[in-house]
């Protein structure tokens, strides 16, 4: 069943109508309904041209909460083969909202690694809605370490709404976890290739998202704070988070044009959720194309690309 967004309540209504429309053909197959179920089609169409082509940022940033949106686990099963998953930070414990591990992707081995938000109840509270603790971003570090000793690439896939807050993981050093990831981005002397598919949120974003190439899905957000978290700090009013969305500069536009992002890949109409295998395989072409840009670095220039890429932010402002 199709979630629909509050902006798109033109779309709703038309496709409700068009779900009447069959279900009563269906039920009597004497009425046909094929020409005004075509026409209706139409409709929804040009609704959703009008709609996504002056999306403002909060609609961006709703459109990225998708609850319908392909998370890392539909990325994995469509690009990857012969994916071996690793557990456990070996230090002290497993953090499922980090997947991460080992696969092929299109013939050759790589290193994978993403957030995971989970798609019903029961794995949104298994995967923490997406938000890690301290062990999944050291399990990051030991996977990135592993792909670096032996000359794997690296590809990171983001979405979350930021790192876990939560008292224990402060005690176990979330900020410090953070930071060495980071730090562990930076010093690969392999290929690393991330893409914000969802949300990008803050340092718990950032800890698996400093490549050589980042990427941005169209309507995707990538930010220091959540909308809501700005506005609570800038006005102590969560409601105005419309208002900070706008001001924050969080879409793939914004971002590409500030140099943080290198390109956009582009969504089918309606958001990412609608079509999901045809962005997914956008994604793997752009994923080939820039491996095989990078395959020509030599390590100790990819580290030189990587670390000039980031000191370069802002510079041209």
């Amino acid at each position: 069943m199709q979630t629909y967004l509050d902006f798109e309540k033109p779309i709703s209504d038309l496709e409700g109508k068009i779900h009447e429309l069959k279900k009563l053909a269906a039920e009597d197959e004497s009425i046909d309904t094929s020409d005004e179920i075509q026409r209706l089609e139409v409709r929804v169409r040009e609704a959703m041209q009008e709609i996504y082509s002056k999306l403002n940022a909060w609609q961006k940033t709703q459109v990225a909460r998708h609850p319908q949106r392909p998370h890392f686990i539909d990325y994995q099963k469509h690009l990857f083969t012969e994916f071996t998953p690793l557990a456990g930070d070996r230090t002290f414990g497993e953090d499922a909202a980090i997947q991460a591990g080992l696969a092929r992707f299109r013939g050759q081995p790589v290193a994978i690694i993403g957030q995971e938000k989970g798609n019903d109840t029961k794995s949104r509270i298994k995967h923490n809605f997406g938000s890690p603790r301290p062990e999944g971003y050291r399990k990051a570090i030991r996977v990135m370490e592993m792909a670096d000793r032996f000359g794997l690439p690296v590809i990171s896939l983001v979405d979350t709404a930021g790192a876990y807050p939560g008292v224990g993981a402060e005690e176990r050093g979330q900020a410090e976890a953070i930071a060495r990831s980071t730090e562990m981005c930076l010093a690969l002397k392999v290929p690393m290739i991330s893409i914000i598919i969802g949300e990008g949120g803050s340092g718990g974003a950032i800890a698996i998202a400093t490549g050589n190439k980042v990427f941005m899905l169209e309507h995707a957000i990538y930010s220091v704070i959540s909308p809501e978290g700005a506005a609570s700090i800038l006005w102590r009013d969560s409601t105005r988070a419309r208002e900070a969305a706008t001001n924050m500069k969080i879409t793939a536009e914004d971002l590409k044009a500030l140099g943080v992002i290198d390109d956009i890949i582009p969504e089918p109409l309606g958001g990412a959720h609608r079509e999901p295998e045809t962005v997914i395989e956008t994604a793997g072409a752009l994923i080939e194309a820039s491996l095989k840009e990078l395959g020509q670095l030599s390590p100790e220039d990819l580290r030189k690309h990587r670390r000039q890429k980031f000191l370069e932010i802002g510079r041209n402002l």
